[in-house]
Order: structure tokens, then sequence, then C-alpha cells
């Protein structure tokens, strides 16, 4: 058997990989090799080797360099024409969590796979793809980009001799395309030719045409160049392997891509301060045995500093299309939407729970004026102050390039966990387990319990804390247009939802008539303060149902122990008060044991991503949605996260009704379904895309190609059976 080794992109020069998992889903043919010499080429550093000796069983080998491994979830093995595979048999590998992958797999040194095949009678030239990805892991740290090599197997006894010519159709099959496709209707130009681009970072891009099987593009028609983008350009294109030698009548014999062409750019200039550019790019493209189609010019405005996908829109004629997106609101509006979903945040079951701690501050007050001014503005300092930051921070580590959006803080299970603890020893203090003095004004709970404007104050903090995981009615517009706009106009529109979301106890604070409806203080406010702190364990239980979902039964169990011991500490804390130092420094003690599974929590694994395994759903990846479409299928998309209650409840109220579940077969759609409960590039990409700041996101993709349709973030049933309708014809 004869291997054949070939190298793909080898030593890209100038560009160094950056966002490992994004750009893996994304664009992995953007990887760049260093041309440092103590970095191997890809086919030194993993040696394969076959072994085809046992009829119907490819065996492969590869050896491992020292310092390099190789991906179990990037091997994949594609069957050429008349060629059957069977499942691929991998041996485990070393389990780790990839900062941007997630949960992998690697192999060191050397791995063994053994792959069963057929070949059907009268195939002439039998060949298998083995695609495999690895990286170094010590300085200098690069990954390679995907590496493919060409395996041919033996024939058949009764194989038939090897058919002359048609070596562009033996090139498409290898590609998964067919050699007489001349039968089908060609694909309007949208759904034939789908453009994007993203940046890896400021200074570099990459550009994407995906296209059917039997499609392809002309590489030396392909011109790009910015637009109102003074002082930059582009630099030489780094065109990868893959190319198909074709013979044209026009143009004579050219180079032609296949399949998907993944093309970096480096931009040559200054981009500091820059947020975005808009790239225009030109090709012609045809369809194999078919038709050609006139020049396309699409655009395509990326944002230098998220690193987001931007889906190149249809230019009309000679000029560009005019862009759709976010800041095509005013600032007044944005801030005036920002006001209304601050406003109906109170209202989102994440956040009822420690209002009720401000409830009973309020009723505490009394007949007081000036006590409920204080308490008012004591708890609207908090919270604007919780804004402002969370605004700075999201905003900083965007322009950082890194994709964060509206509760993506709870992604993190740490977070989740010390987040349940806090809410646990509130509902404690209200039900009277331990009483909080004015001199632990170092624990985070006790802070938001307290009384004075200290307490006040950090039960603000705290419900912004809670409510991040909710996407009130009209805070989607305001979020896209803060995560697009300038900082200061960004700013604002978080301080503007803090408004929101402290207007009514500002209102019932400065309002006399208002005022004049709170009850007069009583013994029964005891019994209201406890029966208000069954809400805080109620939060408490699914914050660790969110921690399930993201790391298992064993993090709730970490989880769980670390609630006991705090419930500990502060037991004995409050059995603690006037004694001697050493019963303090045993609550110091406890309270430090708490910490302990907490550590041990933030070490587990992420759990494969299940959400998406339900019946009658499909799990989102870009591949399958653009297969889908190509297919002319409506589509449903529906991205979501276990921390979302607007997701959970859109869910409840209509996307497990069996009146959507109708809709879908009676509109041939499909429901695909993406979980961010978990960090994901590629549904950060789609977000992005949509200038979502978060999920909730839908979007129904129609039936005759064309950009989806975008829906709001709370829906009916009425309103999704028209879009599916709309969709399908």
């Amino acid at each position: 058997m004869r291997l054949i080794t070939g190298r793909v992109a080898a030593r890209l020069p100038g560009l160094a990989f950056l966002l490992l998992g994004l750009c893996c889903l994304l664009a992995p043919a953007a990887f760049a090799q260093t041309q440092d010499d103590n970095i191997l080429p890809v086919t030194e550093a993993y040696k394969l080797s076959a072994d085809a000796g046992t009829p119907g069983t490819l065996k492969l080998h590869w050896v491992i360099a020292q310092d390099y491994y190789l991906y179990r979830g990037r091997m994949k093995f594609t069957a050429g024409p008349g060629v059957t595979l069977g499942e691929a048999q991998l041996p485990a590998g070393e389990k780790h969590v990839d900062p941007y992958l997630g949960p992998v797999e690697t192999y060191h040194h050397s791995v063994d796979a053994s792959i069963p095949y057929t070949v059907a009678p009268g195939t002439t030239h039998p060949v298998l793809s083995v695609q495999y990805q690895g990286c170094h892991e010590v300085e200098p740290k690069i990954c390679y980009p995907p590496h493919t090599e060409q395996l041919d197997l033996p024939l058949p006894a009764a194989a038939a001799t090897p058919a002359a010519g048609n070596n562009l159709g033996n090139a498409l099959q290898q590609l998964g395309g067919s050699g007489n496709s001349a039968s089908s209707e060609p694909l309007p130009q949208e759904q034939a030719f789908q453009f994007s681009a993203l940046a890896q970072d400021a200074q570099h891009l990459l550009l994407r045409w995906t296209m059917p099987k039997d499609y392809y593009v002309y590489r030396n028609h392909i011109t790009l160049k910015l637009k109102d983008a003074d002082g930059l350009k582009l630099g030489a294109p780094a065109w990868p392997a893959g190319g198909v030698q074709h013979p044209d009548a026009q143009f004579g014999t050219v180079t032609v891509y296949f399949g998907d062409l993944e093309l970096p750019v480096a931009i040559e200039g200054n981009t500091a301060g820059r947020r975005q550019v808009t790239l225009e790019a030109s090709f012609l493209g045809c369809k194999d045995g078919g038709v050609c189609y006139p020049p396309m010019t699409r655009d395509a405005i990326i944002d230098l500093a998220g690193g987001a996908a931007a889906q190149g829109v249809v230019a009309s004629g000679t000029g560009a299309a005019t862009p759709t997106g976010p800041l095509q609101t005013s600032l007044l509006a944005a801030l005036l939407l920002a006001l209304g979903g601050g406003l109906i945040l109170n209202l989102m079951p994440c956040v009822l729970p420690v209002l009720s701690l401000k409830a009973v501050s309020l009723l505490e007050s009394g007949e007081n004026p000036a006590r409920r001014r204080l308490h008012a503005l004591a708890y609207t300092a908090g919270v604007l102050a919780s804004f402002l930051a969370l605004g700075i921070g999201i905003l900083a580590l965007r322009s950082a390039g890194h994709a964060l959006g509206w509760g993506t803080q709870l992604q993190q299970p740490l977070l989740v966990a010390v987040l349940a603890c806090v809410i646990f020893a509130l509902g404690l203090s209200m039900s009277g387990v331990v009483q909080f003095g004015a001199s632990l004004g170092n624990a985070g709970s006790s802070l938001a319990n307290r009384g004075g404007v200290a307490g006040d104050f950090f039960t603000g903090v705290l419900a912004v804390v809670v409510a991040s995981p909710c996407t009130a009615p009209f805070m989607g517009g305001a979020l896209a247009y803060a995560f697009a706009a300038p900082a200061v106009h960004a700013l604002l529109v978080f301080i503007m939802l803090g408004v929101g979301l402290a207007l009514p106890f500002l209102a019932i604070a400065y309002v006399p008539a208002l005022a004049r409806w709170l009850p007069k203080p009583g013994r029964w406010m005891e019994t209201l303060k406890q029966v208000l702190a069954f809400p805080m364990y109620l939060t408490a239980a699914w914050l660790a149902w969110v921690l399930a979902n993201q790391r298992g039964a064993d993090a709730v169990g970490l989880l769980l122990v670390a609630l006991v011991l705090l419930a500990l500490a502060l037991w004995w804390f409050e059995r603690s008060r006037g004694r001697s130092p050493l019963h303090h420094v045993l609550t110091a003690l406890l309270a430090l044991a708490t910490l302990a599974p907490l550590y041990l929590l933030a070490q587990l694994p992420a759990t494969v991503n299940t959400a998406t395994a339900q019946e009658g759903t499909v799990p989102y990846s870009p591949a399958k949605l653009a297969e889908l479409r190509a297919a002319n299928t409506p589509v449903f998309v529906d991205m979501t996260a276990d921390w979302c209650i607007t997701c959970k409840a859109n869910e409840h109220a209509v996307l497990d009704g069996a009146a959507f579940h109708d809709a879908l077969k009676r509109d041939g759609a499909v429901y695909m379904k993406g979980d961010w409960t978990n960090e994901d590039p590629a549904i950060t990409a789609f977000l992005q895309h949509y200038h979502s700041p978060g999920v909730p996101l839908y979007v129904v993709f129609p039936k005759g190609g064309g950009e989806g349709r975008q829906l709001p973030t709370v829906l009916t049933t009425a309103l999704v059976e028209r879009a599916l309708d709309e969709a399908a014809h």
C-alpha cells in the first residue's frame, strides 16, 4: 500500500494562532505554524503509518514526537467513492479541559486506530482520507492546521482496471462531490456561495466561502479590498492547499476550490483604536457541469475587537449594501429601551428573591420618609455601581479579544457555586439561624443583610449579580447597542439599566402617595421575613441544578458539602457571641473549610452537552445549519442556556408544547438547539453575528434562502407559528 503525504498550509509566515477554540470550530485552516526552527514539520511531528494486511481492516499508527500531542476529537476519516467505512476504533485519550475547546482528549507519544471498510465491486481507485490536528505544548506553543493524508486501499480481487481521464471528477469525489451533477437545478447564489469573515485579532482576518458539493470558486478571480479604511490595506492572501486544477473553456487551466475555502488575510497598517472594518469580496463561481454565475460581490462588517463572525451581504450593483445592526438604533432609543428593560427586570423570577430583602427594609422604615429615602438611595448606588462595573468589565474584556456577553459569568461553575452559598447564607439569616452584626463587614452575605446604608448598598449589588441570567423585554436591543457602541454610550446604557431596576424603590421613597400604600410595621414582619427566606433556598436549589448541568453530580455533591459546612460555621458563629476568642478561631476554621469543596469543584471537567439530545431537536453546528439551508429546509434555531431563566420560561410556555412541534411538522422545519451553558465559540460567533448580547436568541431561517429572521426574547405560540409558516412559504 502507498502512503501519500501532503503538506497542508505548512509554515505560513506572520500568522500567529489566536483563540484556539473559536478557530478550531469556525476556521481550522487559519492556524499557522511558526518559523521557529524548533518546530517540526507536521509529518515529522506526527508520523503516520498504515497496515492493510488484514482484508477489510485498515490499521493506523501515529508516532508522536516529544512535546507534541494530537486531539482525539479532531481525527476524521473520509471514504472515497466506492468505499464504505465502519466505525473507527480509537483508544481513550488523556482528558483535560482546554481553555477554549472545553473538555478534550489528547494523545502523547503514540496512538493506534483501526477502521473497518468495504470496497464496492468495480471501484477503480479506493482511497481513504485521514485528517488530524495537534499542537506543540511547550514554548513556542503553536497549533498546526488540520492536516490531511490520503491512503490507497487494496483493490478487491475482482476489481476493474482503473479508468483513465476525468481527473476533475475524481478530485470532486474525494472532496465529497460528484462528477456528474447537471441533473439538479442550480441554487440561488446566496445559498450556493455563503461568505463570512471574522477577525482572529486586530491585524489578521479569516475569510470563508461555504459551498455545497459540486460548486466551486475561481482562485484567480477573488478580489478583496477594505472600504473606507484610510491608512489600511490588505496583504497578499495566504492561499491554502486543496485547490483543483480545472480545464476551463474561457480561462484555460485554472485553480478552483470546492467545498469550504478558508482564506487568511493580514491587515497592513495601524488598527489601534479601530473597532471594525468593512471588507468587500468579489468573486466568480460555478456549478460543475452546470451554470456559471455572474460576478458576485459581498460586504462583511468585521468586529476587530471581539473576533465576531460577520456574514457577507449581497452588495447592490457596484455599491455596498447598507449595513444593518444595533448602531442603527439611536442613543436616545437605546437609553429608553434600557430604562424599560431594567424596570421589567424587577418582575423576573431570578431577581424577585433578592428584592424581598429590599422590601423588608422598606417595611421596617415605617413612616419615616428620611429613612426610606436613605434606604432607596443606598440600594440605587449599589445597583448603579454594579451595572457600571459589569459594563466596564465586559467592554474591557471584549476589547482584549474575549467574546463575552450578558450572563456569561454564569458559565463559570465556581461563580455559580459561590453565588449559591451567598444566597443560602442570606436565607439562613432571614430564617433566624444567624444574625449578622455590623462588625462582620467582610462577609459577603452579611453585607447584603446587615442594616443601614451598607446593607442596602450590597443588596443592590446582589440584585445585579442574580439579574445577569435574565434578559427582560427591551433589554436585548439596549445591550446589543451597548456592545457595538462607543464606550461612553455603552456605559450610559448600563447605567440606565440600573436606573430602571432601582426605579420602583426610588418611586416609593420619593412619592408620598406610593409610600402610603406600605403597611404599617408590626410583629407580622418577622413572620414575613422568615417566609421570604424560602425563595432564597429555591434560588440556591436552582443554582445547584445549573451546576449539575455544567459539571455533573460530583459538582452538586461538593456544593452540598460546602453548604453544610457554611451552615455549621454560621451556626457556631451565632453561638459564639460574647465568648472567648478561641470560639471565633473555630468559626474562622469552619469558614475556611467551606472553601475546600469549592476548590475541588473548580477542578472538575465540563460535562458532555446533552441539552440538545432531546427528541425532535438537532444540535447546533455551523456545518449542519449550512447543510439544512442548502437543502431548502426551514430551520428554527434556539440558542439557550440552563442558567437563562427567560430561556426556560419560553421553553415551558412555547417550545416544549405540542402546538410548536405540530407547527414544525406541518411546515417541514427543523428545530436546532444550541446550549451555551458552558462556553462554546461556535455559539458565541452566532450570537455576535446577530448582535445578540446573550441568550435567548431565536432565529428562523426561511426555506428559499436569505437572512434569518430574529424573534423577540419573549415568545408566544402565535408568534412562533406565524414565523414558521412564513419561513416555509
